[in-house]
């Protein structure tokens, strides 16, 4: 069995972060492992409290994980500090981690900031450098590129700018632009395609960015290219829109298995 690592946060309503990874990776049948990074209390209405997990428990547990079950992907999602951040790039550089995907986890679905202003240079000038991919939303990559994103032409650029940051590729995603359909935007450094389909009209969002990163990476530990992982990724996230099992009183998580179902 194919293995994966997650390298993110806890969210103790399931819907994102670690619980998400875990239940995506199990989804494609890759075996899933994780380095929890903080510890939040939220629910599909919002953030309220953050715990960062000490460095050296973070780098304790990804070499825990590595030394005995390695991994063939690895995902990262809330970092939450510069310290964190480069505790998980020393980590990656000891253990020649890769392929990484790297979802640069900012802000959350309720608008709590998951990430310090001070660790945005840590995260662009030395994690996106380790990137196999790197997964912004248009807010995310304004911050990380400098520039507006505000439509298709302006999310392809910010890709062009992430790959010249350091990344291998990146894939910026458009869920937040308006209109009927969603378009999202993958640049290798040669090729760029668009990922395009029909919005489904819900609130049950919760952790859509979590998951669809961890799918990709899910297919890349099973050894699909990045264009095929992207796709079959983008497919598992529009069935688990769809499937949404409806829970909470604000924004509802997905269902991650809506095969069985």
């Amino acid at each position: 069995m194919r293995t994966a690592l997650t390298i993110a946060g806890s969210d103790s309503g399931g819907g994102a972060g670690i619980q998400a990874d875990l239940k995506t990776f199990a989804a494609f049948g890759v075996f899933g492992t994780s380095a929890i990074t903080a510890i939040t209390a939220q629910n599909t209405r919002g953030v309220s409290a953050v715990h960062a997990v000490p460095e050296p428990m973070i780098r304790a547990q990804i070499d825990a994980v590595i030394t005995d079950l390695g991994a063939h992907a690895v995902k990262t999602g809330m970092l939450a500090t510069a310290a964190i951040i480069d505790t998980v790039v020393a980590a990656i550089d000891a253990h020649r981690l890769t392929p990484v995907v790297v979802d640069p986890v900012m802000v959350a679905k309720g608008g709590s900031r998951l990430l310090d202003e001070d660790a945005v240079d840590a995260l662009r000038l030395r994690l996106l450098p380790r990137a196999a991919l790197v997964t912004p939303n248009l807010g995310e990559a304004e911050v990380l590129t400098g520039e507006p994103v505000c439509d298709v032409e302006a999310m392809e650029s910010a890709a062009r700018r992430l790959v010249d940051a350091g990344a291998a590729a990146s894939l910026v995603k458009g869920g937040h632009l308006v209109g009927a359909r969603i378009v999202d935007v993958l640049w290798d450094g040669r090729q760029m395609r668009r990922f395009e389909g029909e919005r489904i009209e819900t609130a049950h969002t919760h952790g859509t960015g979590c998951t669809l990163a961890a799918a990709i990476a899910a297919g890349l530990a099973l050894g699909l290219d990045l264009d095929a992982a992207v796709e079959r990724a983008h497919r598992y996230v529009r069935a688990a829109i769809a499937a949404a099992p409806g829970l909470g009183h604000g924004h509802g998580p997905l269902n991650h298995f809506p095969s069985v179902y």
